[in-house]
C-alpha cells in the first residue's frame, strides 16, 4: 500500500535507529518522509547526509535547537510550500516509539477523517510502561477532560495525523517545545475540531532513556498550558467579584445617599430599596466586565455573534441551579447550607467554564 501523506519527523541527536526507521517507513509505502534536524550539531551531519540518500527522504533543518514544537511547525511550513497536493502530514517521533505499521494506520485514518485530528493512543495498562509515564499521562488526561470536556487516553503522544486543511491552524498554535503538542489539543478542543483515536503499540525503549523530554521543566511547560486558560478564567471571575463588592459599597454608602435616592424606603419583607438598587447596578456592571474579560482575555474571541444573550442566559441558569441545589440538598439531608453552597458552586464554576468555552464563546474552525 502506498500513501501520499508526508511523514514528518522532528529529530535531535539521532542514532542509527532513525535510519532503520526510515527504511521501514519506505517498506510500508511511504514515499514522502520529511526529517527536521532540530539543531543537532555538526557531529550528526554524516547521519543526516546518509538519510538524504534514502528513497523519498528529505532532510531540512537549522543550526540552533528550537524545540520540538518549532521543528514541527517548520516542517509543516515546508510541506505547504513543497508538497501542496499532499493530503496531510503524520507526525512521528524519531526515538523508536512509533512503528511503521502504526504510522500507516494513522495515515489511513487521516485520509478517512480529514476534518478530525488523528491521535495515536498508547495503552498505559501494559506492563512495560514506566510508572512515572503512566501516572503523568493519566493525570493530564483527567485534567484535560475536566477542563476541556474531551477524554483522551494519551495526551502526550507524538503520533498524530493532520490533514492539509488543518495545517494553517496548527501553524498558529503557540509553543516551541513539548508544550506545543498539548496546545494543539487545547486549540482543537476550543475550535470544535473532533478527535479520532487510533490505538497504537506501547513502546518504551530502555525505560524511555532516549527521549529528550525533561521531566520537570517540560512537564511544567505542559501543565502551564493545560491550566493557563482556566487560571485566566478564575482571575477574571475573581476581579469581577471584587468589582461587584466595591461598586455595591460605593453605591450603598455614598453615591445613592448623596443623590438623595430612597434613603429609607423599604420594599416587601423589609427589603431596602437602596440595597436592591446598589446590588442591581453593581451586578450589572460586574457582569458586563466579566463578559468582556472572558471574551477578550480568557477565550480571546474577536467576534462571536450572540455571545452576550447566551452569557446572560447561562448566568441566570447557573444562579437558579445554585439556589435550587442548595435548597434541595439542605431540605433532603439537613446539611449546612453554607457548606453545601461551597461544594455546589465549585462544581458549577467548572461547569460554567466548560459551557462558556464550548457554547457561549464558540469559535468553530473552518478548514481551508
Amino acid at each position: 500500500m502506498s500513501t501520499d501523506a508526508v511523514v514528518l519527523i522532528p529529530s535531535l541527536h539521532p542514532d542509527h535507529l532513525l535510519t532503520e526507521y526510515v527504511d521501514q517507513l519506505v517498506t510500508h509505502g511511504f514515499h514522502r518522509i520529511l526529517i527536521v534536524d532540530d539543531g543537532s550539531g555538526p557531529e550528526y551531519a554524516a547521519l543526516f547526509e546518509d538519510l538524504k540518500t534514502r528513497e523519498g527522504c528529505t532532510v531540512i533543518g537549522y543550526p540552533v535547537n528550537g524545540g520540538k514544537g518549532h521543528a514541527l511547525k517548520y516542517g509543516m511550513q515546508y510541506v505547504q510550500q513543497h508538497f501542496p497536493e499532499a493530503p496531510g502530514v503524520v507526525t512521528a517521533d524519531s526515538d523508536g516509539q512509533h512503528t511503521a505499521p502504526d504510522v500507516l494506520r494513522v495515515a489511513t485514518a487521516m485520509l478517512a477523517h480529514p476534518d478530525k485530528l488523528i491521535v495515536g493512543s498508547r495503552d498505559f495498562k501494559v506492563d512495560n510502561v514506566p510508572g512515572k509515564s503512566r501516572a503523568g499521562n493519566r493525570l493530564t488526561s483527567f485534567f484535560f477532560a475536566l477542563l476541556y470536556g474531551k477524554w483522551l487516553p494519551d495526551t502526550q503522544t507524538g503520533l498524530r495525523g493532520i490533514a492539509t486543511g488543518l495545517i494553517p491552524l496548527m501553524l498558529e498554535v503557540p509553543g516551541d517545545r513539548f508544550e506545543y503538542e498539548m496546545n494543539m489539543l487545547i486549540t482543537c478542543s476550543g475550535r470544535h475540531i473532533p478527535f479520532h483515536i487510533v490505538t497504537i503499540q506501547t513502546i518504551y525503549i530502555e525505560e524511555n532513556r532516549r527521549t529528550h523530554f525533561r521531566p520537570f521543566h517540560d512537564s511544567l511547560r505542559i501543565y502551564r498550558q493545560l491550566f493557563g486558560n482556566f487560571f485566566r478564567y478564575a482571575s477574571a471571575s475573581g476581579l469581577s467579584t471584587v468589582l461587584d463588592i466595591l461598586l455595591f459599597t460605593v453605591l450603598d454608602k455614598w453615591l445613592l445617599p448623596l443623590m438623595g435616592l430612597c434613603p429609607d424606603q423599604m420594599l416587601l419583607w423589609n427589603v431596602s430599596l437602596q440595597v436592591v438598587l446598589a446590588t442591581g447596578i453593581a451586578r450589572i456592571c460586574s457582569a458586563m466586565f466579566n463578559f468582556k474579560a472572558n471574551k477578550s482575555f480568557v477565550f480571546q474571541i474577536d467576534k462571536c455573534k450572540g455571545a452576550l444573550p447566551r452569557y446572560l442566559l447561562l448566568a441566570a441558569v447557573v444562579m437558579a441551579l445554585s439556589a435550587g441545589l442548595v435548597s434541595t440538598i439542605n431540605a433532603w439531608f439537613g446539611w449546612d447550607k453554607t457548606a453545601v453552597k461551597v461544594v455546589v458552586d465549585t462544581g458549577l464554576f467548572f461547569l460554567n467554564y466548560r459551557i462558556q468555552r464550548a457554547w457561549v464563546f464558540s469559535n468553530k474552525y473552518e478548514a481551508r
